[in-house]
């Protein structure tokens, strides 16, 4: 998963003239896509790294750059206008999956784990869509961002979000590291 978003991200840096890459602000995204492979390592780290590793969490929480940055690299977004619906809803369920399964690795409850995960990609999709506002307005010609498509997209990914994290407080069982003798 992490060498596939590496080259996907290699060939976005590395081809930008390429018709799928124009207008897309690939430059801008590279380097944040590649911090989503250390977000995991880095709180687990921060959290005492106590095994065992969270990879489910660690693919759901790549899974999103990596079908995005793939999308751009195929001409998706380029070729089926309903490639960014489906992928803001999509990879706002992983995403948010993700996040929540690491919520179930802590002592709180099922409910509070799902308001939580639900509110973190609430709050995420906000983020996100000022970010692309941001890199529009830096110059980047090409993402063609209207109320619409913004409010669409804020629609889909908190919905994929909340199905998310449903789907892990449902499914996902809870893990919770037992504490370390000290």
């Amino acid at each position: 998963m992490r060498g596939a978003l590496v080259v996907a991200l290699a060939i976005t840096v590395a081809f930008p003239h390429w018709s799928q890459f124009e207008g897309k602000g690939m430059a801008f995204r590279a380097p944040f896509y590649a911090l989503s492979m250390a977000a995991v390592p880095g709180v687990w780290k921060l959290r005492g790294a106590r095994p065992p590793y969270p990879w489910l969490v660690d693919i759901l929480v790549v899974a999103p750059f990596l079908a995005d940055t793939l999308g751009n690299v195929f001409g998706f977004y380029r070729d089926y206008q309903v490639t960014d619906d489906v992928l803001h809803f999509l990879n706002w369920v992983f995403l948010i999956g993700g996040v929540t399964v690491a919520l179930r690795r802590t002592p709180i409850g099922r409910l509070n784990a799902w308001a939580l995960g639900y509110g973190i990609g609430g709050l995420a999709i906000i983020w996100w869509e000022t970010a692309e506002f941001l890199v529009q307005e830096a110059g980047t010609a090409g993402l063609q961002l209207t109320y619409e498509d913004t409010i669409g997209d804020l629609l889909l990914s908190s919905t994929g979000g909340a199905l998310g994290a449903l789907l892990a407080v449902l499914y996902g069982r809870r893990t919770v590291p037992a504490p370390v003798p000290r």
